[in-house]
C-alpha cells in the first residue's frame, strides 16, 4: 500500500528575492548625510547655486595645454561686478552673487519678485601651474581664467623606448 508524502504548507509567500546589502547600507547612509547637512553634504562635495530653495552648479571646463591651464565658467545673466577670482595657498575660488528685483504698478494691483543667487568653487591648482602668472577674463556670460604653467613644467617629453622581455 503507498504511503502519501505531505509537504509542509509554505503558505501563499512570495519567494524572497535578493538584496544586496552593501546598497542597502549606502542608500541609508546617503538619505542621513542628505538629511543631516543638506543635499550637497554642507558644500563639500558639489559647489552650486542657491537660489531660493532651489540649487544648481555652473558648468565648469578645464582646459591643459603644453603652456597653461584654462578653467571656464559658464555664467549666464551676470555681470563682471558680481564675479569675484581669488588665489591662496594654491587654491583658485571663483565665487559670484547675483540679485535681481523687478516691480510692476498697475491700477489694481502691485507685483515685486526678488531672486538672488550664489556660488563658489574652488580648485586645487596644480604644481606645475605658475600662481604668479595667472589671468581673468569675462565675456558674455563666460568667465576664463587661465594659468601659466611654470617654464621647468613645458620642457618636451622624453620618448622611453619599449623593450621586450
Amino acid at each position: 500500500m503507498a504511503q502519501e508524502i505531505k509537504k509542509p504548507d509554505a503558505g501563499n509567500a512570495p519567494a524572497r528575492r535578493y538584496t544586496d546589502p552593501f546598497a542597502a547600507m549606502r542608500s541609508e547612509i546617503d538619505r542621513v548625510f542628505d538629511s543631516f547637512l543638506g543635499r550637497d553634504f554642507g558644500g563639500f562635495s558639489s559647489p552650486v547655486w542657491r537660489i531660493g530653495g532651489a540649487s544648481m552648479s555652473p558648468s565648469i571646463d578645464i582646459r591643459e595645454s603644453d603652456t597653461e591651464i584654462a578653467i571656464e565658467a559658464e555664467l549666464p545673466g551676470m555681470d563682471e561686478k558680481d564675479v569675484s577670482v581669488t588665489l591662496g595657498d594654491g587654491v583658485l575660488t571663483l565665487k559670484g552673487e547675483k540679485k535681481a528685483e523687478r516691480e510692476e504698478k498697475k491700477d489694481d494691483y502691485q507685483l515685486t519678485e526678488r531672486s538672488y543667487g550664489s556660488f563658489q568653487r574652488s580648485f586645487r591648482i596644480p604644481d606645475s601651474a605658475d600662481p604668479d602668472k595667472v589671468t581673468a577674463r569675462f565675456d558674455k556670460g563666460v568667465l576664463t581664467v587661465t594659468l601659466a604653467k611654470r617654464p621647468e613644467a613645458v620642457k618636451a617629453e622624453k620618448r622611453i623606448p619599449i623593450g621586450k622581455a
